[in-house]
């Protein structure tokens, strides 16, 4: 199959490109990135001379290109990764989070349908299976107080520019099934962590900040609730999606590990604290715990995501593999390794 990623040289993106390359040596797949500050192709460097990832630096809102893409490669499936993604940085420009996500999606929605389609509800025979999966998160629902799930029966309540154009983009790719008859799947994840996660996000920053001795920023109380996915199994649930979902369906991708914004902070910094313990001879402190600094909350900021999973597990039979505090663990050492070269 010749598979369209957009967004491969991003963080969920580049690693599944490389899980997929490693797993399916039938698989071609052609990368398009536009290569903003959250993509770097060295996230890809394990890949760079395998034949069977093509990369083409462009604009998903471009038809021209994306309509030459589909008729050069022969495209016969898309998973959908491109989007702008920081919250804070839509509450600063959100136009470039529409532009992007909204009618990013809307046209590779258009290319997929003109290049697979010969009417609604009529696929070529040449892409009678071709699959168009959308990436999406659970910030779509809002958000939750101290009890209850997301399930994909949730009523959509998003509370930022941000999660606001996801929304947006996931009703489209609705619409297209519903309208056209268009093979598409969409998944909404809780948050990932995990190797080539771009610095600005919260596990990166706290690691980055902690071995650089700076404060870490922690926004308000820090008691904001996040449901922690590690890539790695959230590349294992996309692929058993893209392969075994019901057209015009959703699941959600949960991880399982509800914590609060300090306790992952906490938790981090005593895992630091033996990996790399520091003295008050040079720092003044001897635990990074003491690094920990809260700041002005976030506008609009969530209080909790967790995810019901439930359909995924049962309907597609997926089971999660990984252990929580192990992946924590890889994860600080590949940061460890980033920043400061130092292996461990």
């Amino acid at each position: 199959m010749n598979l369209l990623v957009t967004g491969g040289a991003g963080f969920i993106g580049s690693n599944f490109i490389l899980y997929m390359l490693e797993k399916y040596k039938d698989f071609k797949i052609i990368n398009i990135d536009k290569l903003t500050y959250a993509g770097d192709l060295k996230n890809l460097n394990e890949a760079i001379n395998d034949p069977r990832h093509i990369f083409i630096k462009g604009d998903i809102c471009n038809p021209l290109l994306v309509e030459s893409i589909f008729k050069e490669y022969e495209i016969g499936g898309i998973v959908h990764f491109a989007a702008e993604s920081h919250v804070d940085n839509s509450i600063n420009n959100p136009k470039v989070f529409i532009e992007t996500n909204v009618l990013g999606t809307f046209t590779l929605l258009e290319a997929a349908r003109t290049y697979w389609m010969n009417g609604v509800n009529a696929y070529k025979d040449s892409y009678k299976n071709a699959r168009f999966h959308h990436i999406s998160t659970d910030e779509v629902y809002g958000t939750l107080g101290m009890e209850g799930f997301f399930t994909e029966n949730t009523a959509y309540a998003p509370n930022s520019p941000y999660s606001a154009s996801k929304a947006s983009s996931d009703m489209l790719v609705r619409s297209y099934y519903h309208t056209y008859g268009m093979n598409v799947v969409t998944t909404n994840c809780s948050n990932n962590f995990g190797p080539r996660q771009h610095h600005e996000k919260l596990i990166p920053t706290i690691i980055r900040k902690a071995i650089s001795l700076d404060e870490i920023p922690i926004y308000g109380n820090g008691q904001n609730v996040r449901d922690w996915l590690y890539v790695e199994e959230h590349c294992r649930a996309i692929e058993k999606v893209f392969h075994s979902g019901e057209a015009g369906e959703t699941y959600l991708i949960g991880g399982h590990n509800e914590m609060t914004n300090l306790e992952m902070a906490e938790l981090i910094c005593t895992r630091l604290d033996r990996l790399m313990p520091i003295t008050r001879k040079t720092s003044g402190i001897t635990s990074y715990r003491e690094l920990i600094t809260f700041v002005n909350d976030r506008p609009g900021h969530d209080f909790r995501y967790a995810i019901d999973d439930t359909k995924l597990r049962k309907q597609l039979e997926f089971q999660h593999e990984r252990v929580f505090l192990q992946c924590i663990e890889k994860t600080i050492l590949y940061y460890i390794e980033l920043e400061s070269g130092v292996y461990l």
